[in-house]
Protein backbone atom coordinates (compact mmCIF):
# COMPACT_ATOMS: atom_id res chain seq x y z
CA UNK A 1 0.00 0.00 0.00
CA UNK A 2 2.93 2.20 1.11
CA UNK A 3 4.53 2.18 -2.42
CA UNK A 4 1.40 3.20 -4.43
CA UNK A 5 0.86 6.36 -1.75
CA UNK A 6 4.42 7.48 -1.98
CA UNK A 7 4.88 6.98 -6.17
CA UNK A 8 0.83 9.19 -6.02
CA UNK A 9 2.47 11.35 -4.12
CA UNK A 10 5.68 11.72 -5.93
CA UNK A 11 3.99 14.27 -8.23
CA UNK A 12 3.48 18.06 -7.60
CA UNK A 13 0.57 17.61 -9.40
CA UNK A 14 -1.24 15.25 -7.41
CA UNK A 15 0.23 16.73 -4.57
CA UNK A 16 -1.93 19.38 -5.40
CA UNK A 17 -5.06 18.08 -6.26
CA UNK A 18 -4.72 16.21 -2.55
CA UNK A 19 -4.50 19.73 -1.25
CA UNK A 20 -7.38 20.89 -3.26
CA UNK A 21 -9.63 17.93 -2.12
CA UNK A 22 -9.09 18.63 1.49
CA UNK A 23 -10.68 22.29 1.34
CA UNK A 24 -13.75 20.48 -0.68
CA UNK A 25 -15.06 17.88 -2.67
CA UNK A 26 -14.68 18.80 -6.27
CA UNK A 27 -15.06 16.97 -9.94
CA UNK A 28 -12.52 16.50 -12.67
CA UNK A 29 -14.03 19.86 -14.15
CA UNK A 30 -13.22 21.67 -11.21
CA UNK A 31 -9.81 20.19 -10.73
CA UNK A 32 -9.11 20.63 -13.74
CA UNK A 33 -9.56 24.89 -13.70
CA UNK A 34 -7.09 24.92 -10.96
CA UNK A 35 -4.01 23.58 -13.42
CA UNK A 36 -3.19 24.67 -17.01
CA UNK A 37 -3.06 20.65 -18.38
CA UNK A 38 -5.06 18.87 -20.12
CA UNK A 39 -8.27 17.43 -18.94
CA UNK A 40 -6.66 13.84 -20.12
CA UNK A 41 -3.88 14.63 -17.98
CA UNK A 42 -5.83 15.62 -14.99
CA UNK A 43 -8.01 12.18 -15.83
CA UNK A 44 -4.74 10.13 -15.71
CA UNK A 45 -3.13 11.80 -12.47
CA UNK A 46 -6.82 11.04 -10.76
CA UNK A 47 -6.83 7.18 -11.61
CA UNK A 48 -3.17 7.00 -10.25
CA UNK A 49 -4.80 8.65 -6.71
CA UNK A 50 -7.48 6.61 -6.77
CA UNK A 51 -5.31 3.10 -6.90
CA UNK A 52 -3.59 4.58 -4.58
CA UNK A 53 -6.90 5.15 -2.20
CA UNK A 54 -5.94 8.43 -1.66
CA UNK A 55 -9.10 9.77 -3.24
CA UNK A 56 -12.67 8.07 -3.78
CA UNK A 57 -14.59 9.08 -6.63
CA UNK A 58 -18.57 9.28 -6.20
CA UNK A 59 -21.53 9.44 -8.76
CA UNK A 60 -23.33 12.69 -8.18
CA UNK A 61 -25.68 13.40 -11.32
CA UNK A 62 -23.48 13.61 -14.27
CA UNK A 63 -20.81 13.96 -12.44
CA UNK A 64 -18.24 12.24 -10.90
CA UNK A 65 -17.29 14.04 -7.85
CA UNK A 66 -14.47 13.32 -5.85
CA UNK A 67 -12.89 13.36 -2.47
CA UNK A 68 -10.13 12.79 -0.10
CA UNK A 69 -9.58 9.09 1.84
CA UNK A 70 -8.49 10.30 4.92
CA UNK A 71 -8.31 6.86 6.41
CA UNK A 72 -4.69 6.28 4.04
CA UNK A 73 -3.12 9.01 4.98
CA UNK A 74 -3.81 8.36 8.61
CA UNK A 75 -2.53 4.54 8.19
CA UNK A 76 0.42 6.19 6.20
CA UNK A 77 1.53 9.03 9.20
CA UNK A 78 0.91 6.27 11.54
CA UNK A 79 3.49 3.88 9.65
CA UNK A 80 6.06 7.02 9.61
CA UNK A 81 5.77 7.79 13.26
CA UNK A 82 6.26 4.09 13.92
CA UNK A 83 9.35 3.67 12.38
CA UNK A 84 10.71 6.32 14.82
CA UNK A 85 10.25 3.87 17.36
Amino acid sequence: MQNAVFKALNDPTRRKIVELLREKNMNAGEIAEEFNISKPSISHHLDLLKQAELIEAKKKGQFIEYNLNTSVLEDLMNWILNLKQ
